[in-house]
């Protein structure tokens, strides 16, 4: 399993790439996971459902399960937000996992960098940035890819990737 990250500032245009991407990557035969960080609180039920009062009561953990999909809700009740190790972990085994946000692990991972968002480029602070997907001239020796461009940005994504194995095993020597 590879493991690649996309990093950049809120309204880069992250998560619209990776709508993008992720399509031609399963049309190359590629099964693609994605881990997406979010910020503060964010919730992925629905008040009232069920499962959503489980939550509230006090479970730990509500598992919901259906004919087409299952998904695992963990409350962390106060303990710290986990690593990317820990969620690398819980993931099932395919070809590419693309994680978005995390900007501050070590792991490698492509700039999403858009003009008009008007913030500074995170590549010359961070030494995990190996790529740049942008709409702008960029003065770098890293490989760049246009906004627009989801081939040379797949290709980038995959060349860039490293085992999940070196990502971990990154990671604890971060701690």
């Amino acid at each position: 399993m590879k493991v690649i990250g996309l990093a950049g500032w809120s309204g880069a245009g992250k998560t619209t790439l990776l709508t993008r991407v992720i399509p031609y990557l399963l049309k190359q035969g590629l099964r693609v996971s994605v881990i997406k960080h979010a910020h503060h609180e964010f919730d992925v039920d629905v008040p009232g459902k069920d499962s959503w009062v489980h939550r509230q009561s006090g479970a730990t953990e509500v598992l919901v399960s259906s004919t087409r999909r299952w998904a695992l809700m963990h409350e962390l009740r106060g303990a710290g937000e986990p690593r990317l190790p820990e969620l690398l972990a819980k993931m099932s085994r395919v070809d590419l996992v693309v994680i978005e946000g995390f900007k501050r692990e070590p792991h490698r991972k492509i700039e999403v960098h858009r003009i008009a968002n008007n913030k500074p480029l995170l590549f010359p602070d961070d030494p995990g940035v190996v790529g740049i997907a942008t709409d702008a001239v960029v003065e770098t020796t890293l490989p760049t890819a246009h906004l627009d461009d989801v081939e040379a940005i797949a290709a980038l994504l995959q060349r860039s990737a490293t085992s999940v194995e070196d990502v971990l095993a990154k990671s604890a020597t971060e701690v």
